[in-house]
């Protein structure tokens, strides 16, 4: 038999070298990021002209091959840790975390059961007793894993409820959410089967709240009809305003109706650690599920989700598969195989960079952190209320501020306020300097500033508002030439 010939090795000095430039760029990148644009723009032409190529037949130096992606790949990503990112959620992520990432995926560490790594699930373990303590789920009963982020948590949630409510027939099976729920949650029920009959879409208040009246009705509707509530997804912290839903007042109800009670905390549910946060998770303890997210507001790298149960055995109860392949493997009860715990059977060792940062940095700075992003976004609030070019359009709410421009000066309709607020939003991206986009509230074209990152300082959020205030001059005058 001929010797293999292709290891897709390096010797030790090569991977030395290799690795210390890795780490060079990456410190480089970290010690410079607030001197770069945070905003990276390019067409699918553009991009195609850099990268479409056959894949090659032949190598090359690897050092050629590293100098060229951080020229043109790093460089034409969007930096969502920056500290002028502040749409959608951004991701302020840690050196720390990015580092433990880079040992998990050298080592390749496989997170999936314990025999393949007893010291991987037991720190997957350990983390997760970390948050059902901050959150108050029972810490012996309780249980949970962690995902790539909250979109599979979500999913995995619903598949969860769904299993212990219904069991194999959710035929009449409805499921309640707000006008203000995530996305994901809608994705995640199209992907479970659910027929748009079974979904209910409850408004919300005007201050964006679940309308518990609303939904009360609706239940004894369906159950007048002969139909079978069985969950209830709640908000804690939306991504448009950073809403928390009456919580206490939903799991009551849920508690009576007997309907699983899950909770969307991707965004806000880390809000807890801080004093004002606390007060607003009143009832997220009750939970049936909660769904976290550590890669936004316990500033770790993508991806990182999270899902928690008041029971583990919900999760076990679901996924559970005893394939031939894997009976050597099994363990006993307490050496927990999370393949067993949630959809993927494969899994990174996404605990790793949770434990390493909070070791290393401890909860007092993550609640610190906090606690400066709620501030801040408060504090900007209160430099637009001094403003005779801004309106509050909703308040600071766990560091997420919605406003727009509108001169108490003009008499602006809100169809000119609207494109005004748009033609702002795409010159501040166009320009690179900042990321700042629209959502729409109250049928109103707004600015939304997600201010998460720790890193962020008032004189970022002041420079910012200048650009904008530079640019809605810019449009006051097209509008006045007509």
């Amino acid at each position: 038999m001929k010797k293999n010939r292709s290891q897709l090795e390096l010797t030790k000095e090569e991977m030395t070298s290799y690795g210390y430039q890795i780490i060079d760029a990456i410190v480089e990148h970290h010690d410079t990021q607030k001197q770069k644009l945070p905003v990276a723009l390019g067409s699918r032409e553009e991009m195609d002209s850099l990268f479409l190529e056959e894949a090659p037949e032949m190598g090359t130096d690897p050092t050629q091959v590293l100098n060229f992606v951080l020229e043109k790949v790093m460089t034409k990503s969007t930096l969502m840790s920056h500290p002028k990112s502040y749409s959608f959620v951004p991701g302020p992520s840690n050196y720390i975390s990015a580092m433990a990432d880079t040992l998990a995926t050298g080592y390749n560490i496989f997170s999936g059961g314990w025999a393949a790594s007893p010291a991987a699930a037991e720190l997957e373990i350990v983390t997760i007793q970390w948050l059902l303590k901050i959150f108050g789920f029972p810490k012996k009963k309780g249980g949970g894993i962690f995902t790539s982020g909250g979109s599979m948590a979500n999913l995995t949630a619903l598949t969860t409820a769904r299993r212990i409510k219904c069991g194999d027939d959710f035929s009449k099976a409805i499921i309640y959410l707000s006008d203000q729920a995530h996305s994901s949650n809608i994705k995640a029920i199209r992907v479970l089967g659910f027929k748009k009959e079974q979904i209910r879409i409850i408004p919300t208040d005007s201050e964006f709240k679940f309308s518990v009246n609303k939904l009360k009705n609706c239940i004894a509707k369906d159950r007048l009809e002969g139909l079978m509530p069985f969950c209830l997804i709640a908000t804690s912290g939306t991504t448009n305003t950073g809403t928390v839903d009456p919580l206490s007042e939903l799991a009551n109800i849920c508690k009576k109706e007997d309907i699983w009670f899950h909770i969307d905390g991707a965004y806000g549910a880390a809000a807890i650690l801080s004093k004002t946060g606390k007060s607003m998770m009143k009832g997220i303890e009750k939970a049936d599920s909660l769904t976290v997210d550590p890669h936004k507001w316990f500033y770790q790298p993508y991806e990182m989700g999270c899902l928690l149960v008041r029971n583990h055995k919900y999760l076990s109860h679901t996924f559970t598969e005893k394939p031939e392949y894997l009976r050597d493997i099994e363990g006993n009860t307490s050496e927990i195989n999370f393949y067993d715990h949630g959809i993927q059977l494969t899994r990174r060792f996404r605990a790793l960079k949770f434990y390493m940062s909070l070791k290393t940095f401890g909860l007092q700075e993550f609640r610190n952190a906090i606690t400066y992003n709620i501030e801040l976004a408060e504090a900007t609030e209160g430099i637009l209320r001094k403003s005779k070019r801004w309106e509050v359009v909703f308040p600071a709410t766990l560091a997420v501020i919605n406003f727009r421009y509108n001169p108490i000066s003009k008499n602006y309709t809100d169809k000119e306020l609207d494109s005004i607020n748009q033609y702002i939003s795409e010159k501040v991206v166009s320009s690179r300097k900042a990321l700042l986009v629209t959502t729409i509230l109250h049928g109103q074209v707004v600015l939304r500033m997600c201010l998460i990152n720790p890193r962020t300082t008032l004189d970022d959020v002041k420079e910012t508002l200048e650009l904008c205030s530079s640019f809605a001059t810019e449009i006051e005058e097209k509008l006045a030439k007509g």
